[in-house]
C-alpha cells in the first residue's frame, strides 16, 4: 500500500518526496561508511575507535545537515544543483581523507568540512522558509568546528586529539542552544530521507561482505555465509521499516513546528546517528569474520559485530522514545542478547554468531507488524 502523505501546513515547506538529486549525493556517503569501516575493521588499539567516532561525528552531522537543507529547498535550479555537486566534491575530499585523517588525510579532510559547511550555509540562506534566518544560529558553530579540524591538521599527535574533541564538543552545544526551534521541515520528505540513509549504510555491510569474499574460494560455507550476512542486513531494515516508519512520520507531521525540530534533532539526528556507527561496526564485524566463518574466529570481529548490533538497537530505541512510535524496552533487551552472542561466536566461529543474531532480530521485525495497527 502506498504511503500516504502528511501534508504541510501553511508555511511550512512543501517538499514531498526525495529528490534524484539527493540520491545521487548519498554515493559519496557510501564510499565515506567504507572508508569508516576501514578504520575499526582492523584496529591497532582502542583509540582506533575513538578516533572513529570523531570522524564520523564531524562527518555524519554535516551530511545530516543537508537533510535539512533539502527538506527546506527543492534543488531545481542549475546554479543549485552545481553547488551540490561542489558539497559533493567536498564530502569525496573528506571520505578520501579518513584512512590517514589523523595524518596526511587530515588537512584534505578539514578543508573538505569546510567547503560543504560553506555550501551548507550559503544554500540554507536562499530557502523559501523560516529556516533561511534559522540557519544563522547553527552556521557559526558548524564553522567552528571545521576549524578546529583544520587546527588539529597542523598539529602533531597526540595534540591534535584534544582539538578534534573540541569540535565534537561545539556541536553537541550548538543543540544546547535550541536552534532547532525555528527551522521547518517536511514531515514526509524528512521521514524518507532519513530511512534512506539507513538503507545507504545497510548496503555498505553488504558490500563489504562482497570485498571480504573476493578471491576466496565459493565453499558451501562461504556461500551460507554470505547468504546470512545478507539476512542480517535484512533482519536489522525490518527492525526499522516493519511500518513503523509510517507510524513516525505520523508522529512527525501532527507535532508542533517546536516540537518536530526537536524530534529531528534528538530522533531523527542523535539517534540515527547510533544507529548507523552500529552499522558501521557491524559491517566491520563481517567484513572481518566473513572470510573464516567456522574456523578460529578474529576476536575483533567478533566484537564488532555483537558490539554494532547492540549500539544500532541502543540507538533505535532512543528513536522509538523520541518519536512515541512504541515500545522500546524489547529493543534494549535485545541489544544486551546481542553482547552475549561473542562467547558464542568466539566457541564456533561467526556462523554461528551470524545465526544467533539474525534469530534475535525475528521477534523486533514481526513484532512491529503485529502493533503497527496499518493496514496492507
Amino acid at each position: 500500500m502506498e504511503r500516504s502523505p502528511v501534508h504541510p501546513s501553511p508555511g511550512e515547506p512543501g517538499i514531498q518526496r526525495v529528490s534524484t538529486v539527493e540520491l545521487f549525493f548519498d554515493l559519496v556517503f557510501v564510499f565515506a561508511i567504507t572508508q569508516l569501516t576501514g578504520l575499526v575493521a582492523h584496529p591497532h588499539d582502542a583509540g582506533d575507535y575513538l578516533r572513529t567516532a570523531l570522524v564520523f561525528v564531524t562527518l555524519i552531522w554535516m551530511y545530516g545537515g543537508y537533510t535539512w537543507l533539502t527538506s527546506n529547498l527543492a534543488v531545481e535550479l542549475p546554479l543549485q544543483r552545481l553547488l551540490i555537486f561542489t558539497a559533493m566534491a567536498g564530502f569525496f575530499v573528506m571520505a578520501i581523507g579518513i584512512p590517514d585523517v589523523f595524518d596526511a588525510g587530515g588537512l584534505p579532510y578539514a578543508l573538505g568540512l569546510l567547503l560543504v559547511t560553506a555550501v551548507h550555509a550559503g544554500l540554507f540562506l536562499t530557502a523559501p522558509t523560516s529556516s533561511a534566518r534559522a540557519i544563522l544560529a547553527i552556521a557559526p558553530y558548524n564553522f567552528g568546528a571545521a576549524l578546529l579540524v583544520l587546527a588539529a591538521a597542523f598539529v602533531r599527535p597526540p595534540w591534535d586529539w584534544p582539538l578534534w574533541g573540541a569540535a565534537v564538543a561545539v556541536l553537541l552545544v550548538a543543540s544546547v542552544t535550541r536552534p532547532e526551534r525555528d527551522f521547518r521541515l517536511s514531515p514526509s520528505h524528512f521521514v524518507e530521507r532519513n530511512g534512506l540513509l539507513l538503507i545507504v549504510a545497510l548496503g555498505e555491510s553488504i558490500v563489504a561482505v562482497g570485498l571480504a569474499t573476493a578471491g576466496l574460494p565459493v565453499a558451501a560455507t562461504l556461500a551460507v555465509a554470505a547468504v546470512l550476512a545478507l539476512f542480517l542486513a535484512a533482519s536489522v531494515w525490518w527492525t526499522y521499516f516493519g511500518r513503523d516508519d509510517r507510524r513516525a512520520e505520523h508522529e512527525f507531521g501532527r507535532a508542533t513546528p517546536a516540537e518536530r525540530g526537536r524530534m529531528a534533532l534528538l530522533g531523527f539526528g542523535y539517534a540515527h546517528f547510533v544507529m548507523i556507527f552500529g552499522i558501521v561496526l557491524i559491517a566491520a564485524g563481517l567484513e572481518v569474520g566473513i572470510a573464516y566463518p567456522t574456523g578460529p574466529p578474529e576476536t575483533v570481529g567478533i566484537w564488532n559485530l555483537a558490539a554494532g548490533l547492540a549500539v544500532y538497537l541502543v540507538g533505535d530505541a532512543a528513536y522509538r522514545r523520541v518519536l512515541r512510535i512504541g515500545p522500546s524496552r524489547r529493543h534494549l533487551l535485545t541489544a544486551g542478547l546481542a553482547l552475549l552472542t561473542v562467547p558464542l561466536g568466539l566457541r564456533f566461529g561467526t556462523l554461528a554468531q551470524m545465526a544467533a543474531c539474525v534469530l534475535l532480530l525475528q521477534p523486533l521485525g514481526l513484532g512491529g507488524r503485529e502493533r503497527s495497527g496499518w493496514p496492507g
